[in-house]
């Protein structure tokens, strides 16, 4: 079993202004930490953050968004190529820092809605995409795990059934998919037999309780999920996505608006515990 934790608890950036929290983390037992990968100007700094993790002993993956400025879905072919370069920017970032795994809803713009289903087009639109993209993960020794949302935050993946059809139809080995308890509350029927359909193509999952705060204390169906996970032979990280208030920014763009843990540490502690007591 391996774990992780998402660091957007703190910043959409990771810079020397989070070591403290990294120290924090391995001292706690965790294995992995999550680097949002949103700016891709500062090569340096996740060089720099590279050697600070090696230094330390955890392991990283990465989490980043699509943009409509560079949409995979875009029906204007330049959007397309735009989002082709951008993804390989984010994947070079990600080497720069030893990523195993570029996690996120990278298949198409995050909140960006047509008013209507998604298109045949659109799939397609995407599969080439992320087929392009993939050919430069697999050159950087990195997996991409694309990830659905659910309906509230895009249109285009919102279900296992969906996404693993996708990366079915993508068709490349450095292109499987990823699980979020979070979003799965709100989209499956249930969540081991959502998990049974698609765990042949999972490479990594997301811990995330209903309401983003500490796992085990709300209302998702953990024994279903972990049962599942287990029964399947998982073999990935289980990483912690949780969002505080501690960045306004990113508060107001997961949709934060109350306190939902006391402390973020202890949100980590406990929840650390959890993954410990049901995956293994």
């Amino acid at each position: 079993m391996k774990t992780g934790m998402n660091l957007l608890l703190w910043t959409d950036h990771v810079t020397e202004a989070q070591d403290g929290v990294i120290d924090e983390l391995k001292a706690i037992g965790f294995d992995s930490v999550e680097v949002p990968v949103f700016n891709t100007d500062d090569l340096a700094g996740y060089e720099r953050l590279g050697k600070r993790l090696a230094a330390v002993g955890l392991k990283a993956t990465a989490v980043t968004v699509s943009t409509p400025e560079a949409n995979p879905i875009s029906p204007d072919p330049a959007t397309r190529a735009a989002a082709v370069v951008r993804l390989n920017r984010v994947l070079e970032c990600c080497q720069a820092f030893g990523c195993e795994v570029l996690c996120g809803p990278i298949h198409s713009a995050l909140g960006h809605f047509s008013g209507a289903a998604p298109t045949d087009a659109e799939f397609q639109a995407a599969v080439e995409v992320i087929r392009q993209v993939a050919d430069t993960a697999a050159q950087r020794n990195i997996l991409l795990a694309v990830e659905y949302l659910n309906r509230f935050e895009n249109y285009f993946l919102t279900t296992a059934a969906d996404t693993f059809r996708f990366v079915k139809a993508v068709n490349h080995p450095s292109c499987r998919m990823m699980y979020d308890s979070f979003h799965a509350h709100i989209e499956e029927k249930n969540q081991a037999k959502a998990i049974a359909s698609c765990v042949s193509m999972v490479v990594h999952v997301h811990v995330s309780e209903n309401d983003r705060g500490i796992p085990g204390t709300g209302q998702v169906d953990w024994e279903g999920y972990f049962g599942a996970l287990r029964s399947a032979g998982y073999a990935g990280f289980y990483t912690i996505e949780a969002f505080g208030r501690a960045l306004p920014a990113l508060a107001a763009a997961t949709r934060v608006w109350r306190d939902l843990f006391p402390d973020s540490m202890e949100l980590c502690r406990q929840g650390l515990a959890f993954i410990k007591a049901h995956a293994s």
